[in-house]
């Protein structure tokens, strides 16, 4: 899988964390929707705390930046290091802005060209989301990774059916998925 260029000049995160690497190892990301972002750096302390080496912040919590920046300072603990997104970006100033407060990777629900660019142009790794096959299969040759949302629509089967056709791709199922079907959704790949 790709791995980001970022952390090279200084911009992001450290060069040994490689956001895709440090998806596919982690194999579940939280995505944290708060109320606020008092709460989402809470969560954030507590899945850091936890193990976590990614989490996800979405642009619908409010003061979304804020809380980004103050989980990024987080995240740069010695030893462990971790990984915070954004996720929800759909428009190129969300793009800029989430690199801007330290976001370690981007993702979107849907194609997003814009955000596409902002992220090729400041060496961010971008996870574009997507629900057809095309839409997928568009975003993996982009950077090897997608989104696949609303998984719960195509269900484990679809993964399934995605990996025989993207060997290799990391495929992000999010959306629906409740906590006791994880084990089923995880033994799709």
């Amino acid at each position: 899988m790709p791995s980001s260029p970022r952390g090279t000049s200084g911009e992001g995160p450290p060069v040994s964390l490689r956001p895709y690497e440090v998806l596919a190892a982690q194999r579940l990301l939280p995505v944290l929707r708060s109320a606020d972002a008092e709460e989402a750096v809470r969560t954030t302390r507590t899945l850091l705390a936890a193990g976590c080496r990614a989490v996800e912040l979405t642009t619908s919590v409010p003061g979304w930046a804020g809380a980004v920046a103050r989980t990024t300072a987080l995240a740069d603990a010695p030893g462990r290091p971790a990984l915070i997104g954004v996720g929800t970006v759909t428009t190129a100033a969300d793009a800029e802005a989430a690199l801007d407060a330290g976001a370690g990777f981007l993702v979107s629900p849907y194609p997003a060209p814009e955000v596409r660019e902002v992220a090729a142009r400041r060496g961010a790794a971008f996870i574009e989301g997507g629900c057809t096959p095309g839409e997928i299969a568009a975003a993996v040759r982009h950077s090897g990774a997608a989104k696949v949302f609303p998984a719960h629509v195509g269900g484990p089967r679809f993964i399934r059916s995605l990996r025989a056709v993207l060997p290799g791709a990391l495929l992000i199922p999010t959306g629906g998925i409740t906590p006791d079907e994880v084990r089923t959704w995880l033994a799709a790949g």
